[in-house]
């Protein structure tokens, strides 16, 4: 019989060896919030999503979340189901539309949680700490971050750090072009790459380099594609990207499948078919993110 911990020998041991060895190479995205700006509802836009952005990864025994906007409301409470205890919460920056979801978060108000909370966008010298605390304050909300019964576990690193949560998962960060500051995340796991862009503008001319190197040779990169570009002649200086730059940027950095994200609350259904559709022509094998949509990397 083996001791607790270990693995014995048989069929059935084989097949618990090769359930650890799944469980430590799994790497899994999941979309719970795809929308940018603010969140939109109506059957309009049932099929892409409303909620503003939230995305789960589920890397070997980790849950990393980047994000907590309105999307993060119906992740919390699949933590709980899925009985998670500890997971790391990563932040691009704190303009509403990534953080709203923050107080509705169920997972925060539970005592056996232990949260690790990550933010390095700030150009003001402020802290993850702060973000919260200048964030669930009267006038703009009844209640403080001292509601939570988690143990939080604030950390601020510096745009361009890069991260080791655990042994296994490395996490390459970049500065982003966007008003207030945001940071790009490439995370690293058993040699494949997903990398997190959004909420950056593309230069006047050329390609942003910094973004290229961040997504060299990356497995996924999901990406801003928040206007087309006939928009985007009308929102220069709004902090976001096209679509069109996102395929670019892909191939000059021989990244494999583009996600399109942070859609435009503008952009119905329909036009976010057409979009995807425009950019899987001219990149073959690119989607448009939806609430829901779970990737296998």
């Amino acid at each position: 019989m083996c001791r607790h911990g270990e693995l014995g020998n048989g069929p059935s041991a084989g097949m618990e060896r090769r359930g650890l060895l799944m469980s430590k190479a799994r790497f899994e995205v999941r979309f719970w919030g795809v929308r940018g700006s603010i969140a939109c509802a109506g059957r309009q836009f049932d099929g892409f999503g409303g909620n503003t952005p939230c995305i789960e990864m589920r890397i070997g025994d980790h849950v990393l979340v980047f994000d907590a906007g309105s999307g993060a409301r119906a992740l919390g409470p699949q933590l709980i189901r899925d009985g998670i205890k500890a997971f790391d919460l990563f932040f691009s920056h704190c303009h509403y539309d990534h953080i709203e979801g923050i107080p509705f978060f169920d997972p925060l108000y539970r005592p056996d949680m232990n949260v690790t909370v990550w933010s390095g966008h700030h150009v003001d010298g402020s802290t993850t700490e702060d973000m919260l605390k200048q964030f669930m304050q009267a006038p703009f909300f009844p209640v403080g971050p001292e509601v939570f019964r988690a143990k939080l576990d604030c950390r601020t690193f510096h745009a361009g750090e890069t991260l080791d949560p655990y042994p296994d998962v490395h996490i390459r960060t970049a500065r982003l072009r966007h008003c207030n500051g945001s940071v790009g995340y490439r995370v690293e796991h058993n040699g494949k790459a997903v990398c997190y862009v959004t909420d950056t503008e593309h230069p006047e001319t050329g390609l942003d380099e910094s973004i290229i190197d961040l997504i060299r040779d990356a497995d996924v990169v999901i990406y801003d594609a928040m206007y087309t570009p006939e928009e985007y002649e009308a929102t220069r200086g709004f902090g976001h990207s096209t679509w069109v730059q996102g395929v670019a940027l892909c191939k000059a950095a021989n990244a494999k499948q583009l996600v399109l994200f942070h859609h435009n609350p503008r952009h119905d259904d329909d036009a976010l078919a057409a979009i995807e559709a425009q950019a899987s022509e001219c990149r073959p094998g690119t989607i448009a993110a939806r609430e829901g949509m779970a990737l296998s990397v």
